[in-house]
């Protein structure tokens, strides 16, 4: 007996309402929002979660640790996450599920042909749904016997983490910003306010994403997401 199939044994059986148990999830997401969620979803499922920020991260985790299942974010702060995808999709042995997740859901079919098992959209609050998914990706000897018990509960992460975020975005907005951080800038924030249902701050990040697109100016762009950012910052403060 190889030591996979050693560990594959030894493994907690996964049941019902906790139908990940005894598997491991590496998240590659960038957003403590978003991977608070994800943390939230998979404890739930009965799964354990590993997190990696970036590519790189995710490179020298995955020299270590073979997870079981790979939930990896397109839009990374240093690179695209559908390179890792293929990378990981081509690899021996394979992880038991590759799946890709964005809030932007025309780059699915671009996932979907580089490997990824399944697509799934931001924001990602739903129990059943989160379940559902993975569980469709995942080889038969790892889902539970029979049928599962979906709920209809969803998670909601901290707000500690939604504030990590804006604070984050708001420090790599005062220092030079290049292009490329300015798209990566107009991404991650759209992501992080559909998902806090925030209007005011999609709004911002898209109007920046459009004026980089048509190639114009974005100084008050810039300076409308500044704003909201310290707006959110400072009521957060206050409570």
């Amino acid at each position: 007996m190889d030591t996979l199939e050693h560990q594959a044994q030894s493994l907690p059986a996964p049941t019902a309402d906790r139908p990940l148990l005894g598997l491991t999830v590496l998240v590659i997401e960038d957003s403590r929002f978003a991977c608070e969620a994800m943390r939230l979803l998979c404890l739930r499922s009965g799964a354990r979660i590993r997190r990696a920020g970036s590519l790189r991260a995710a490179r020298r985790h995955l020299q270590v640790y073979r997870p079981s299942i790979v939930i990896a974010d397109l839009g990374l702060p240093d690179g695209n996450g559908i390179d890792l995808i293929a990378e990981l999709a081509r690899a021996q042995p394979r992880v038991d599920a590759l799946l890709a997740i964005s809030g932007d859901t025309h780059l699915a079919a671009d996932a979907l042909a580089a490997g990824a098992d399944r697509f799934m959209s931001k924001p990602l609050q739903s129990l059943s749904q989160f379940q559902q998914v993975v569980l469709a990706a995942l080889p038969p000897h790892h889902r539970p016997p029979g049928l599962s018990a979906l709920s209809d509960d969803t998670v909601r992460p901290d707000d500690i983490a939604l504030q990590d975020d804006m604070a984050h975005m708001d420090d790599v907005l005062t220092g030079p910003c290049t292009p490329e951080t300015l798209d990566y800038v107009a991404q991650f924030l759209a992501g992080v306010a559909r998902s806090a249902q925030d209007a005011a701050l999609e709004q911002a990040a898209t109007a920046l994403a459009a004026r980089r697109a048509m190639g114009l100016p974005t100084n008050e762009e810039k300076r409308v997401i500044r704003s909201v950012l310290r707006q959110r910052l400072t009521r957060q403060i206050a409570i």
